[in-house]
C-alpha cells in the first residue's frame, strides 16, 4: 500500500499570512488518479517555511522513518534568496530523474508557451530523483503551474512506484505490453528489454544504481562512475548514527568489580548515615571540653572497631584511635601532639597522666553522626559511570551487587583478498592485516569487549560466512575494506539484498574516511548496528574514535557519548585540503601556554599508520579555500582527544 506525503514550502504560508492553495489541490489529484489508488488518509500534508534545513528535516522524516512512496514538494523553486527547494532536495537524493524535469519544462511550453514556462525558465532548475524508495519531486509554488507540472509526470508515477517497491509481476505486465506481446507470457524473473532504463540486470536490481546483484567481475565497465551516496557532513553523519542508536537492556552484575567501567542503571541511597556513630579525627585523648587543659588521668583506651564500655568523666581522659567511636561522657579529643606525659603506671608501659597543653573546644577532632554520607542520601546517580571511587561508594553503603546497562559486544572483521593475518606466511601481493589489531585495541581501551571476526574474502558467500556468525554473536559490526567505488567492493549490497539492511549513509565529507558506511539491520528481534569503515589503517581507527566509539558509549549508557573536544594551538603551519581534515597530533603542554600547542605527526596519508604514533589528538581543520588555503602556526583550532585519556 502506497502512501504519499505533499510538502509545501512558502514562508508567508507557514506564517499563516497566506493561504496554501497548492498543497491541498495537488493532494486532491492524486487521490483522484485511479490508477495511484491512494485515499485522501494515505497523503500527508505539511507546510514549512523556505530554507534549506526545514526543507531537509521533513524528507528525511518522510523518506526514512515514514518510508513514504512519493513525496511532492511545491513552493521553492524561484531565484529569491529563500527559494532553496532544489538545493535543499538535491544533496539528499540517491540518484536523481532529470527526465522527469525535462519532461515538464517541454509540455509546459506546450501548454502554456507565454506564460507559466517562461517562468519555468527564469527558474532554478528543480530537483527530481529518488532516496531510498522514495520518488521525490519538486514542484513550482503556485497552484496553476504545479497542476500543470504534476498532470504531465502522473501517467508515469505508477509505473515508477511499481518498480520501487519491486511489483514484479505489475512490471512485467507493462513491459509485456510495451512489447507488443500478450500479457502475463514471461516467466517471473525472465529477461526483458528494459525501457525506462533502470534495471539492466533483470528485476532484483531495482535498487540504487550501480549495487550489484551477483559479482559480474567481467563485466565492470558497466559500473558506476559516480557514488549513488550522498557527501554528508560529519556532524550530519553523527546525528544519523545517535537517532538510530538504541541503549541495550539493564543487566545485573554480582560483583562490584565486574561492573567496573559499566553505567549504573539505579540510583543508590544510603540506607545508614556514615560514620554511623562520632568518631574520633585523630589519634589522642577524649575528654570534656569544659574541663580546659591541665593534668587529666588516662582510663582504658578506645581503639577502632570497638565501642567504648568506659565514661569519660571530669578530670579523666581516655587514650583514643583514628576513627574510634567516642566515648560516652567525651565531647572533644585532643590530638597526642598537644599532650606531654606527667606519670607512668608501675610497669613503665601505660600512661597514668597527661597534661593537656591547649585550650580545648567542644566536638574538635571528631567526625559527628553522618557527616560524610546522612542516611537516605543519593550516593550515585542513574548513568553515573563506575570507576573506582564509584565502586568505592557502593561498597562504603554496604551494596554489593548493583545493576548496570549492558556494554555492548563488537565484532571485527577485516575484507580483502590481498590481507592475510600476522604470523601467517605473507604471499606475493599480499600485506598483513593490522585494522582488526588497531581497532580491537581501540575498542579494549575504551572498556568495550570484541570478537575477531577475521579477514572475509571479495566474494559475497565470504561475505555473508562471517557477517552471519558475527552478527549471532555481537551487537555491533565493524568492518574495514569493501566499501568504496572498487570493482570488488561488496559489502553495501551484500548488506541490503542478503540482511535486509538500511544503509544510512554511504559517504562522509571528511579526510581520511570519505567512504564510511553506517548501517541498521534486525536479527533475530535486535536491531544491530554495522559500521562498514575504510580499508586504509589510518581512515579505520580516525572513524572509529569518530563514528563508532560514540555509538558504544550510547549503547552502553553513556549520558554524555560525543568525543571530547579542546582548543590547541597549531604548532606549525598547516595546508589545508579541499575536504574538512582530521590531522593526527601530539597534544603538548608548556607552564606558560593557557592552550596546549598540537605537534603534527607529519604525513598524513591515510595508508601510514606511523601518523597516529603516539598522537592524543585529531584536529578538526576546516576545508580550505582559494582565500583561506592554509593555517599558520599559532592559530586556534578544535581538537578532538583519542585515546586512553578520554
Amino acid at each position: 500500500m502506497h502512501k504519499f506525503g505533499v510538502l509545501t514550502v512558502s514562508d508567508t504560508c507557514a506564517q499563516g499570512k497566506a493561504e496554501d492553495t497548492s498543497g491541498p489541490n495537488l493532494k486532491r489529484l492524486l487521490c483522484d488518479c485511479q490508477a495511484l489508488g491512494v485515499k485522501q488518509d494515505e497523503v500527508i500534508v505539511a507546510c514549512v517555511p523556505d530554507g534549506i534545513e526545514s526543507v531537509q528535516t521533513v524528507l528525511r522524516r518522510w523518506c526514512d522513518e515514514l518510508k513514504l512512496s512519493l513525496v511532492l514538494t511545491t513552493g521553492g523553486t524561484g531565484f529569491s534568496p529563500r527559494d532553496l527547494t532544489p538545493e535543499a532536495t538535491r544533496p539528499l537524493l540517491d540518484r536523481e530523474a532529470p527526465g522527469m524535469v525535462v519532461a515538464m519544462l517541454a509540455k509546459s511550453l506546450v501548454i502554456t508557451p507565454h506564460g507559466y514556462a517562461i517562468k519555468f525558465i527564469y527558474s532554478i532548475m528543480p530537483a527530481c530523483g529518488v532516496r531510498n524508495t522514495t520518488i521525490i519531486v519538486n514542484l513550482p509554488g503556485s497552484k496553476k503551474g504545479s497542476q500543470e507540472c504534476l498532470e504531465i509526470i502522473l501517467p508515469a508515477l505508477p509505473h515508477a512506484l511499481d518498480l520501487l517497491a519491486s511489483r514484479t509481476e505489475q512490471v512485467s505486465a507493462l513491459h509485456t505490453q510495451m512489447a507488443g506481446d500478450p500479457p502475463h507470457t514471461q516467466t517471473l524473473g525472465s529477461p526483458h528489454t528494459c525501457p525506462h532504463g533502470l534495471a539492466k540486470e533483470g528485476h532484483n536490481s531495482h535498487t540504487k544504481p550501480g549495487r550489484r546483484v551477483k559479482e559480474d567481475f567481467h563485466n565492470v565497465a558497466s559500473r558506476p562512475r559516480h557514488s549513488p551516496y550522498p557527501m554528508l557532513p560529519v556532524e550530519e553523519a553523527l546525528d544519523i548514527i545517535m537517532e538510530h542508536t538504541p541503549t541495550l537492556p539493564e543487566e545485573e552484575c554480582h560483583t562490584l568489580l565486574d561492573s567496573l567501567g559499566h553505567i549504573i542503571a539505579q540510583d543508590v541511597h544510603a540506607t545508614f548515615p556514615l560514620p554511623p556513630f562520632p568518631a574520633s579525627v585523630k589519634d589522642g585523648y577524649a575528654v570534656i571540653a569544659s574541663d580546659g587543659p591541665g593534668l587529666k588521668t588516662v582510663i582504658a583506651p578506645v581503639v577502632a572497631g570497638q565501642m567504648s564500655t568506659v565514661t569519660v568523666l571530669p578530670g579523666t581522659a581516655a587514650r583514643i584511635t583514628t576513627g574510634a567511636p567516642l566515648p560516652p561522657g567525651a565531647d572533644a579529643v585532643v590530638e597526642v601532639e598537644d599532650t606531654e606525659l606527667v606519670e607512668k603506671t608501675e610497669d613503665g608501659c601505660e600512661e597514668k597522666v597527661i597534661r593537656i597543653l591547649s585550650p580545648i573546644k567542644c566536638a574538635q577532632d571528631i567526625r559527628p553522626v553522618g557527616c560524610d554520607i546522612a542516611e537516605g542520601q543519593m550516593v550515585l546517580s542513574r548513568r553515573d559511570k563506575l570507576g573506582p571511587s564509584e565502586l568505592g561508594l557502593l561498597a562504603t553503603v554496604g551494596v554489593t551487587k548493583t545493576r548496570v546497562f549492558r556494554s555492548p559486544i563488537v565484532g571485527v572483521m577485516s575484507t580483502g583478498n590481498e590481507v592475510a593475518s600476522p604470523g601467517e606466511s605473507l604471499e606475493p601481493g599480499k600485506i598483513y592485516d593490522s585494522n582488526r589489531v588497531v581497532l580491537m585495541a581501540a575498542i579494549k581501551e575504551q572498556g568495550f569487549g570484541s570478537i575477531d571476526m577475521g579477514i572475509a574474502l571479495d566474494n559475497r558467500e565470504s561475505l555473508v560466512s562471517h557477517l552471519e556468525k558475527g552478527l549471532d554473536e555481537a551487537d555491533v559490526i565493524v568492518t574495514t575494506g569493501g566499501v568504496s567505488m572498487g570493482e570488488k567492493d561488496l559489502l553495501k549490497p551484500v548488506l541490503e539484498e542478503e540482511f535486509g539492511a538500511v544503509i544510512h549513509f554511504g559517504r562522509v565529507l571528511m579526510k581520511p574516511g570519505k567512504p564510511a558506511t553506517f548501517a541498521t539491520l534486525e536479527r533475530k528481534g535486535q536491531r544491530k548496528l554495522v559500521f562498514a569503515l575504510p580499508g586504509n589503517p589510518v581512515s579505520a581507527i580516525v572513524t572509529l574514535y569518530l563514528f563508532v566509539l560514540p555509538a558504544l558509549r550510547k549503547m552502553a549508557g553513556w549520558p554524555h557519548p560525543q568525543p571530547v573536544h579542546m582548543s590547541a594551538k597549531l604548532g606549525s603551519a598547516v595546508r589545508l585540503d579541499p575536504r574538512p581534515e582530521y590531522h593526527r597530533a601530539i597534544l603538548r603542554w608548556t607552564e606558560v601556554d593557557a592552550l596546549p600547542t598540537a605537534v603534527s605527526t607529519g604525513s598524513q596519508c591515510s595508508s601510514r599508520l606511523l601518523s597516529m604514533r603516539s598522537s592524543n589528538a585529531l584536529l578538526q581543520l576546516p576545508a580550505g579555500t582559494e582565500g583561506v588555503p592554509r593555517l599558520e602556526a599559532g592559530s586556534v583550532v578544535k581538537a578532538m582527544l583519542i585515546g586512553s585519556w578520554v
